[in-house]
């Protein structure tokens, strides 16, 4: 075990790092799935309708609460110039959220583009656009650019970063709550030093750049913007930019907790165990030590007072803006968010603590793994308890735990928490079987060499051992011998050999640890699962929740999902009736050729390529894979060789079976048969 202890630790810790490699990637990934919390409901002109006379403005309806600003609904005419005017007008009253814009009077017949871009209440961008026309439609409409709100370079960039932010707390909380709550005389250890003040950068870094991103991630899209004073004001005014200013400020609050948490109270604790020593030696009654344990504990409850309002302070600052501020019953909903955030650090932050101190700290006692292992334990209760609630308020309904991304994302995070919980009982049975702390292991092993040395143990390991100390007696009385011939240079150099020396004879004695080492390697298992634990649950968190994605279902009949740009299905065909003059070529369109309401327009050119009156033209719709239809649309002459119908219901997407009628004579007719694709 001594052997191969040494050359396992270093891979299980590029084990770890290529796993927060991968989680990166999975959560960009993730990313990928993620919908927003609002959806468009209505507007007014409808999508794809064809109205006489141009309205005077464009109304958009939303399922729930959004900002927007003033340049957030643009309506663009055939040739892509914007044809709205003055700023937007908020018409939302009671339940209703509705916006309205102003459009330039006098508008020509054609086919005119909305595009809308706002911020969902659960901090999330969205987007979308829909058509309407004028007259009739015309043959072009305008483009819009086909990357939602919140996506590309600057939306995985925003995502990668909330998830360091995740990450960030939960070493901050986490490493500053094993020390107090743990293992004390680790606010002194330099290691686990530097992994909470590693949270505290980390957090804060994140958070500046997340506001930063606030501009381009919910505006423009473009990187460059992020650096736009003007986008960073606007960005100050909204609930986000509040959360994360307030954010900002609690971390100057952490950072005076943790100066006082590795300074005063890093030395009482030292001053402590120095004072008690001593008076076990001396056998004195304790007095002073009481003294010093008395001001000790004092600090201490002064430091976890203040950590836990500061840690439930920087929570809040996520369940004030994201999904637990918004839907049913917020009021409960926010609390218990901060709860289960300050639950997921204690566990995972002090796992990583943990970690550390395993694989830092060769004398870290029995004692304090035990005490960490009793509040991972309450830490799992409170997650058990606050995330039925969370899944019972996002979720909604059985069917939406396959149905929806959301309920999907959330059954591979209980997935992964059952394995995270099934190595945690390994570490737990690593931990039973630690032996006694580290000072008592060390009069044991001291026994163990004076009875090597009389020559009771015989054997390599042994041998080997008592070369290491040889080593060390000769370096010391080298180091005397250099000290009395006046080498300070000499001294120096031996003086290093034996730190050296040292060192290594405490990573022996840590290593030839069979439980200390096992407990290693479960425990790093659990901080890999962590990671991805923490990807899964920072796309969850830009997901649209089950409840919402039901609802709208119920609402359109298909997914919710931010209306498309239009994209008509266009359709040439020649025919032949049979008859005199039963030659000729149809064109038929469908705009925007997705579910719900569209519009078709049916043309009849003869031989010559002019229009060519018909008698009758009829239309039927089929879609043989759910075995619907054949519905029947009839539409209206509008004029010689042009037919039209402004309401054709399609109930879903697929690839519809057309089915175009013409009748040229009272005998001759002919149908054509194509399939075209809906959605």
């Amino acid at each position: 075990m001594t052997a191969i202890a040494p050359r396992f630790g270093p891979q299980l810790i590029r084990l770890l790092l290529v796993t927060a490699v991968l989680t990166v990637g999975l959560l960009g990934a993730l990313a990928g799935t993620a919908s927003a919390h609002a959806a468009l409901t209505g507007s007014d002109p409808k999508d794809g309708a064809v109205v006489d006379v141009a309205p005077r403005e464009v109304t958009l309806t939303f399922s729930e609460q959004i900002a927007m600003g003033d340049d957030s609904i643009r309506v663009l005419d055939p040739s892509s110039k914007r044809v709205d005017v003055a700023k937007m007008r908020d018409l939302s009253q009671g339940g209703t959220v509705r916006y309205a814009v102003g459009l330039k009077p006098g508008l020509p017949d054609g086919t005119y583009t909305v595009a809308w871009q706002a911020v969902s209440a659960d901090s999330h961008p969205v987007s979308g656009a829909f058509t309407f026309s004028v007259g009739a439609p015309s043959a072009t409409t305008a483009t819009v650019p086909d990357q939602e709100a919140g996506g590309g370079l600057v939306g995985t960039l925003y995502d990668t970063v909330r998830y360091i932010s995740y990450a960030g707390f939960i070493l901050l909380v986490g490493g500053a709550a094993f020390v107090l709550a743990c293992w004390q005389r680790g606010a002194s250890v330099r290691p686990l030093q530097r992994l909470v003040v590693g949270g505290w950068v980390t957090l804060t870094a994140a958070t500046l750049v997340l506001l930063l991103l606030r501009t381009p991630y919910t505006g423009s899209g473009k990187l460059g913007d992020m650096f736009d004073l003007g986008g960073l004001s606007d960005v100050l005014d909204t609930k986000t930019g509040a959360a994360l200013v307030s954010r900002l400020l609690l971390l100057g609050a952490a950072a005076l907790f943790i100066a006082v948490l590795f300074g005063a109270y890093a030395k009482r604790v030292t001053e402590a165990e120095v004072e008690a020593e001593a008076e076990a030696e001396a056998e004195m009654d304790g007095e002073g030590d009481a003294e010093a344990g008395k001001a000790k504990a004092d600090l201490a409850f002064g430091l976890s007072l203040g950590g836990t309002v500061v840690a439930a302070g920087i929570a809040g600052t996520w369940a004030l803006s994201e999904h637990a501020s918004t839907g049913i019953q917020t009021g409960l909903a926010m609390p218990l968010d901060v709860l289960h955030l300050l639950a997921v650090a204690a566990w995972l932050g002090g796992l990583v603590s943990l970690l550390v101190a395993l694989y830092r700290v060769p004398d870290l006692e029995r004692a304090a793994v035990r005490r960490f292992s009793r509040i991972a334990f309450t830490s799992v209760v409170v997650l058990a308890v606050t995330g039925v609630y969370q899944s019972w308020r996002q979720v909604g309904s059985w069917d939406a735990w396959t149905g929806t991304s959301y309920g999907q994302l959330l059954l591979v995070k209980i997935g992964l928490i059952a394995v995270l919980l099934g190595a945690a009982w390994f570490s737990r049975r690593w931990t039973g079987l630690l032996g006694e702390d580290a000072k008592t292991a060390k009069t044991v092993e001291a026994g163990a060499e004076a009875d090597a040395e009389a020559g009771v143990e015989a054997d390599v390991k042994v041998g080997v051992k008592a070369g290491v100390d040889v080593a060390e007696e000769t370096a010391e009385k080298d180091v005397a011998e250099a000290g009395t011939a006046a080498d300070p240079e000499r001294a120096a150099q031996l003086a290093r050999q034996r730190t050296a020396l040292a060192t290594a004879r405490k990573k022996r004695d840590r290593d030839a640890d069979t439980e200390r080492s096992g407990l290693r390697r479960s425990v790093l298992i659990e901080a890999c699962v962590a990671l991805v634990v923490l990807a899964v649950t920072t796309a969850l968190t830009g997901t649209e929740p089950g409840r919402t994605q039901e609802k709208e279902v119920s609402r359109t009949g298909t997914e919710a999902a931010a209306p498309a740009p239009a994209r008509p299905v266009n359709l040439t065909e020649p025919f032949d009736t049979g008859g005199t003059k039963g030659k000729g070529t149809l064109r038929l369109t469908i705009d925007p050729a997705r579910p719900g309401t569209n519009l078709m327009h049916v043309w009849i050119d003869g031989p010559d390529g002019k229009p060519m009156d018909v008698p009758e033209v009829k239309v039927a719709y089929t879609l043989k894979s759910q075995q619907i239809g054949p519905l029947p649309v009839v539409p209206e002459r509008l004029a010689a060789g042009h037919w039209s119908a402004g309401n054709v219901q399609i109930p879903m997407p697929g690839d519809w079976h057309l089915q175009v009628t013409v009748r040229t004579s009272d005998i001759d007719q002919t149908t054509i048969e194509k399939n075209v694709k809906i959605g």
